[in-house]
């Protein structure tokens, strides 16, 4: 049974850094894309970044791109998301998915993402 267990969340002010962590368990961890999304209250979740199975390509939102840096360490099984110049508009609970298949490409949709984790949050003060 594949599990995906986030650590790192908190509360930081305006312009400060978190760091999440993600680690997975279950399957061969480093056969498999990682992301991570964020949904903050009342709003539908949304993409944040995504990382494929070895590190080698990654992708963005808009929204976090330059600020957020989303990274795996395959022998350890854990997909980070390290969180710079933090804004209050990030605030929210932020989530890492993982698709079924193995060695796929990298979306946003969150429908792509089948096992997901309980949640880390993050609130950022102004």
């Amino acid at each position: 049974q594949v599990q995906l267990v986030e650590s790192g969340g908190g509360l930081v002010q305006a312009g400060g850094s978190l760091r999440l962590s993600c680690a997975a368990s279950g399957r061969a961890f480093s056969s498999y894309a990682m992301a991570w999304f964020r949904q903050a209250p009342g709003q539908e979740r949304e993409f944040v970044a995504a990382i494929n199975w070895n590190g080698g390509r990654t992708y963005y939102a808009d929204s976090v791109k330059g600020r957020f840096t989303i990274s795996r360490d395959n022998a350890k099984n854990t997909v980070y998301l390290q969180m710079d110049s933090l804004k209050p508009e990030d605030t929210a609970v932020y989530y890492c998915a993982s698709p079924r298949i193995a060695y796929s490409l990298l979306y946003s949709d969150s429908s792509s993402y089948q096992y997901w984790g309980q949640g880390a949050q993050v609130t950022v003060s102004s």
